[in-house]
């Protein structure tokens, strides 16, 4: 039965209390002081409200509010469940839900209201979150920045707003990094989860392909490379909100290997001695920025104090990246076509209304044959059966999250007008992040951890993936790696004080 907890006496009569105390808790921590009568849902989602007004204008990152229906929900009775009375926020992008419209960050589908509650959302709501509204992302999910012209500027790092916050949960990140909440909802296609967790200094977990429900409204997102997911400051909430959402919805049309147990469970037990293969060079063996390689070579070596077996990662020559990735861009055009063609419905295109880049993909996905869409899928397959085979000789690959530190705000506009350029040309997308859109095409899991920061304060996000279906494997390792090297400390240097400005 819910729980209702309208018209409680205020346990804060002095806000600044009540804020400090907010900010210093993982969403864990907060549901807990919610079960044990210590702070109430309002406090809490009054608190997110004050610190959305006080930091969003400086980071642009909550760009839908519905503070009467996150209102309305606590005083209807929240669910009991493991994050009861905690405020949360949805990408403006995906978890369709009647009351929360959304954007698609596209000045094209401003205001696009659903018929249906998504499945992903029905579960992220049974958990008890509080949500109040929706953050950025890039027009349609594409490109490892959030800067669509739907919100009029850039989603900016708190970390140094002069900086990507990353894309495309980028408001997310943004959000939760600036500590306006504890954990938000993302997605991931190509590293859209990882993408803004390394960026902000957060965790992003993108489990194995069909770990998480896509329905009712799809059986699967850019041909079940992308998948939904949170970003968050702490393992444990990711690993809760995991167990609450894992498992296929009704009709879909495979699942993942099946659990042995909770992904809160396997934070508790040893991962045992692994074979860990880390790369200070893309797979395709170019060079990394500097602090990425630290970041790497730091990450090894505790990993071999840990007792794991560690070596450096020597790639087979026919790996074939560069082609997945191609077959990758070819993929994610004609569903961004597709996007766009569903809202006009044979009408034509206001070319004002999108972004450089959705133009360039529709013109790019009309070059596209049925006979060369199904090729690019058999290239994204063909290529998860080679990275199978490199899990036959480690059980634990280690990089960076990106190539470099969190990019300058307009480095990546999306206003190009040519598609395989913006992805795959010198000096792009896939330069800047050469290796999680490699684990949405084998569908394997992978996590970026807080692990390191630059010498000038940006966070540089440390990568860990395994096998298909190990997710309990990857998230009893990242928790060894929690317990060792904790990050909570550094990121409230950050949150108590709010987003630094150059």
């Amino acid at each position: 039965m819910p729980e209702i907890r309208h018209n409680t006496p205020p346990h804060y009569e002095d806000r600044q209390t009540m804020k400090d105390t907010y900010l210093k808790q993982d969403a864990t921590g907060l549901a807990a002081m919610v079960a044990k009568g210590e702070v109430t849902p309002d406090e809490l989602l009054e608190t997110a409200l004050a610190l959305t007004e006080d930091r969003n204008q400086a980071l642009n990152a909550v760009v839908m509010r519905h503070d009467e229906v996150a209102r309305q929900a606590i005083r209807d009775g929240l669910p009991k469940g493991p994050f009861s009375g905690v405020p949360f926020l949805l990408k403006d992008l995906g978890a369709e839900a009647r009351a929360y419209p959304t954007n698609n960050g596209s000045r094209l589908m401003l205001g696009t209201k659903s018929a249906y509650d998504s499945e992903i959302f029905l579960r992220m709501q049974a958990t008890g979150v509080v949500t109040y509204g929706r953050t950025a992302s890039p027009e349609l999910g594409v490109g490892p920045v959030t800067e669509a012209q739907a919100y009029g500027g850039p989603t900016r790092n708190p970390w140094n707003t002069g900086h990507t916050s990353g894309g495309s949960s980028g408001g997310a990140g943004a959000a939760v990094a600036a500590g306006i909440v504890p954990m938000a909802h993302g997605s991931d296609g190509g590293g859209s989860v990882r993408i803004p967790a390394s960026s902000c200094g957060l965790v992003g977990f993108k489990p194995t392909r069909a770990r998480l429900p896509d329905g009712p409204a799809a059986g699967e997102g850019w041909a079940g490379m992308a998948t939904d997911g949170v970003l968050s400051r702490s393992l444990r909430d990711t690993a809760a909100m995991l167990d609450a959402c894992t498992g296929p919805d009704l009709g879909a049309p495979y699942w993942a290997p099946p659990m042995q147990g909770t992904h809160l469970q396997a934070m508790q037990r040893d991962p045992g001695k692994l074979r860990v293969r880390y790369a200070t060079t893309t797979l395709s063996g170019v060079p990394l920025h500097p602090e990425c390689v630290a970041a790497v070579e730091k990450t090894a070596r505790l990993l071999a104090d840990l007792g794991h077996e560690v070596e450096a990662f020597r790639p087979a020559p026919d790996l074939g990246v560069e082609a997945m990735m191609l077959a990758w861009t070819q993929i994610v055009a004609c569903g961004t076509a597709l996007s766009v063609q569903s809202v006009l419905k044979g009408a034509p295109l206001d070319p004002t209304k999108v972004e450089g880049v959705t133009r360039a993909a529709i013109a790019y996905a009309a070059q596209i044959s049925g006979a060369d869409y199904l090729a690019a899928i058999e290239e994204v397959h063909g290529f998860g059966r080679r990275m199978a085979h490199v899990f036959l000789d480690c059980d634990v690959l280690l990089t960076p999250t990106l190539a470099t530190p969190p990019a300058p705000v307009g480095k990546y506009k999306p206003d190009f007008e040519d598609f395989v350029a913006y992805r795959n040309g010198p000096g792009s997308v896939f330069d800047y992040s050469p290796f999680t859109a490699i684990f949405n095409a084998s569908g394997q899991p992978a996590v970026t951890l807080p692990l390191h920061w630059s010498a000038d304060d940006l966070p540089v996000g440390v990568h860990l993936a395994t096998a298909f279906g190990e997710d309990e494997r990857l998230i009893s390792l990242s928790a060894q790696i929690e317990r060792a090297a904790p990050w909570a400390a550094k990121q409230l240097s950050l949150i108590e004080g709010g987003p630094r400005t150059p």
